[in-house]
């Protein structure tokens, strides 16, 4: 990878130097020599519908350069180089089949056991015939490994690349890892293959990925909380009553049941993805932009996270779960969750974040609602209306909105629920907005953990939730019924109004479009 983007790259219908809005993204590592990529369970899923996506997009950007990069898909099924491009064109969306062509000419397939080391020999044989053929700068080779595999596996597949694959210590270059979660069920598992790879790499070397740190509205909470003068003296417990961070689907498990089973709702999304988000809602500010400095504070506002409390935790599983033959007839696994972190600190004494997630529900979306107290003194008795709350929506229709008590029209003094917008879709209509992963993998390249989990975080986020996880695998919290198609069970409501949230009746906040202006 060079150190800047060719703007005259015979592939004209990628994006130029110039067409490239954030300065950030110009900032290449002046890292050069051959590249290669190795997608470890290419047939699978994730693969297929993600991580080739991802670099083709990437590919189209300039960010990855033909004449520097060669992708290897590795898998245990018995198939051509064309019969795994061919089962990744359909996924290459949005561009000529001339540039998704050229793209796939990149990649190559080589077949192999995840446990046995015939297959990784063939698998660094082809590494080093391509680096050897393309490699402009004698000596200088990268290697990026992304499993998309299960964690069963990662042990041995970790092996295998440490034992055959690595990087020959006579080239100058690295050699990357990237780990897909879960990272493990419980503090225990998680401190056991964390231990089995640290025997392997060492942390520079590993790269646990969550994308939802890719998303750009997750990227963007720091600069809004950091870059704002509004928000810096009011981000605290003097002015925020409660803070909610939200996972929705509205669909189930869908012929993953067996899977689902063994994590449930609090593994596969809450101690995770959305406790990443609370990281970057709660955390305190860091002396710099660098990645350590970032995960320094994010791993303090995990350890001021006091117990989760029981009577603090509501658990739903939707009618119908069980009816998947996969999943056992007395399972207890939680679909849904709503639960409350409560950070001591004196920052956040006495605010409820309340994480809640499920499946099976009425809407499909993921948001964070920061509600503000009630204004003194409410000489306008507009209470009942609601409160001022900002609202980031990660998915779907990316945007930010404020909500405010304003004046209705009319000639009465009459108030009403309204919002300060900004909706991504209409503000940068012309800007594409990076898939998590795309960034993500860019990151891995130029060497940037900022995004990304560090050990002694993920001990402090298992550290939270294995207690209450090993008392919802042992029955002592049960997980109530609810209907799909409906809010999760109505006690989850009641729990948020326990805990101070005020839903504002009435409101609906409609997505601003062109044709209303």
């Amino acid at each position: 990878m060079s150190g800047g983007l060719d703007e005259s790259s015979p592939s004209s219908g990628r994006a130029s130097l110039s067409s490239l809005s954030d300065l950030k993204d110009l900032e290449l590592s002046s890292e050069s020599g051959c590249l290669s990529i190795v997608v470890l369970g290419a047939s699978g899923d994730l693969a297929k519908k993600k991580t080739f996506p991802a670099l083709f997009h990437l590919f189209e950007q300039g960010f990855l350069q033909s004449g520097e990069v060669h992708i290897f898909g590795y898998a245990r099924s018995n198939i051509s180089d064309d019969g795994l491009r061919e089962r990744i064109r359909g996924y290459l969306k949005g561009a000529s089949d001339e540039h998704v062509s050229e793209f796939l000419q990149l990649v190559t397939y080589v077949s192999g056991s995840y446990d046995n080391g015939e297959g990784f020999e063939l698998l660094n044989n082809a590494i080093s015939e391509h680096e050897t053929s393309k490699n402009n700068k004698a000596g200088s080779s990268r290697r990026l490994f992304y499993l998309a595999l299960p964690p069963s596996v990662y042990p041995s597949v970790c092996k295998m690349i440490r034992s055959y694959c690595m990087n020959p210590s006579s080239h100058a270059g690295w050699t990357r890892v990237i780990v897909e979660k879960p990272f493990g069920k419980d503090l225990d598992s998680a401190e056991e293959l964390s231990a089995q790879l640290g025997q392997l790499f060492n942390e520079k070397q590993l790269y646990r990925i969550d994308h939802y740190l890719g998303k750009e509205l997750v990227q963007n909470l720091l600069v809004l909380r950091f870059a704002n003068r509004l928000f810096l003296p009011l981000w605290n417990r003097d002015n925020i009553d409660n803070v909610q961070i939200v996972f929705r689907e509205d669909f189930g498990t869908e012929g993953r049941g067996g899977y689902f089973d063994q994590y449930g709702i609090i593994r596969d999304i809450i101690q995770n993805h959305l406790l990443q988000v609370f990281c970057l809602v709660a955390m305190e500010k860091p002396v710099s932009l660098k990645p350590e400095h970032i995960r320094d504070e994010k791993v303090k506002v995990l350890q001021s996270v006091i117990p989760i409390k029981h009577d603090e935790v509501v658990l739903g599983q939707y009618d119908g779960y069980k009816d998947d033959s996969t999943v056992p007839d007395d399972s207890n696994t939680p679909t849904f969750a709503s639960l409350v972190l409560r950070v001591h600190n004196e920052r956040w004494e006495g605010v409820p974040f309340i994480l809640k997630a499920g499946k099976a529900l009425n809407s499909r979306k993921a948001e964070i609602r920061v509600q503000f107290k009630d204004s003194p003194g409410d000489i306008f008795k507009c209470k009942t209306q609601g409160r001022n709350e900002l609202v980031i929506r990660l998915q779907p229709s990316e945007s930010m909105y404020m909500k405010l008590t304003v004046k209705k029209p009319g000639l009465e003094m009459a108030t009403e629920q309204s919002e300060l917008d900004l909706s991504y879709g209409l503000r940068y209509r012309e800007v594409k907005i990076p898939e998590a992963y795309e960034r993500l993998i860019l990151d891995t390249i130029r060497g940037d953990q900022q995004h990304f989990v560090r050990r002694d975080e993920l001990k402090a986020a298992w550290e939270i939730f294995t207690p209450l996880l090993h008392d919802i695998d042992d029955g002592k919290v049960k997980a109530l019924p609810y209907t799909p198609g409906t809010r999760g069970p109505p006690e989850a409501d009641e729990l948020s109004k326990r805990m101070g949230y005020m839903q504002t009746l009435g409101y609906v906040w409609i997505p601003p479009t062109l044709a209303k202006i």
